[in-house]
C-alpha cells in the first residue's frame, strides 16, 4: 500500500494504522492491484501489477505518445521459498496481464542486491535477465526498468 495511498490518506491516516481498508476499498471499486502466487493451494507470493497511473509518482519518465504505462511496483515471495526462481515467475505473471489488458510498456523499481532498502521492489539482475532495460535512477536507490511490450 505504501505506493497506493495518496498524499491525502497518508496524512489523514493515523501513524501506524491499518491500510487494509484503503487497498480493499480500491479492490471493491475494481482499480487493479495486483496478483497471488499460489503453491500447492498456498498463497505464497504477491506482485503489485497495474496501471502506473494507480500509484502515487514512482519517479518513471513521462509515458511517451501512446505509451500505456504499467507498473511492477513490489514483489513478496515465502521467506522459505526465495532464491528457487519464482521471482522470475512473478515477473513474468506481471509481463503477462499488464499485455493482456493493454499495457505497451511495463516498468520497475528495483535496487541492487546490496540495498539496505526497498529491497520489496526487486533486484536489478532479476529484471536485466527479464529483458528490462535500465532508463535512470529514482531517488539513490531504486533504478528506473523498462521493458517494452509487444504483441
Amino acid at each position: 500500500m505504501a505506493w497506493r495511498a495518496t498524499r491525502e490518506e497518508v496524512k489523514s491516516a493515523p501513524r501506524g494504522s491499518d491500510r487494509k481498508p484503503l487497498m480493499k476499498a480500491r479492490i471493491d471499486s475494481g482499480t487493479t492491484v495486483g496478483l497471488v502466487g499460489y503453491l500447492a493451494g498456498e498463497a505464497v507470493a504477491w506482485v503489485s501489477i497495474a496501471p502506473r497511473d494507480t500509484y502515487r509518482d514512482l519517479g518513471g519518465p513521462k509515458a511517451d505518445k501512446g505509451e500505456k504505462i504499467w507498473s511492477l511496483a513490489c514483489m513478496y515471495i515465502h521467506r522459505k521459498l526465495r532464491g528457487q526462481g519464482y521471482g522470475m515467475e512473478l515477473i513474468e505473471a506481471a509481463r503477462a496481464y499488464a499485455h493482456k489488458r493493454g499495457g505497451t510498456v511495463l516498468e520497475a523499481y528495483p535496487v541492487d542486491p546490496k540495498s539496505p532498502s526497498y529491497r520489496f521492489m526487486g533486484f536489478v539482475p532479476a529484471f536485466e535477465q527479464a529483458g528490462f532495460l535500465k532508463r535512470g535512477k529514482a531517488g539513490s536507490r531504486r533504478h528506473i526498468m523498462r521493458l517494452a511490450l509487444r504483441a
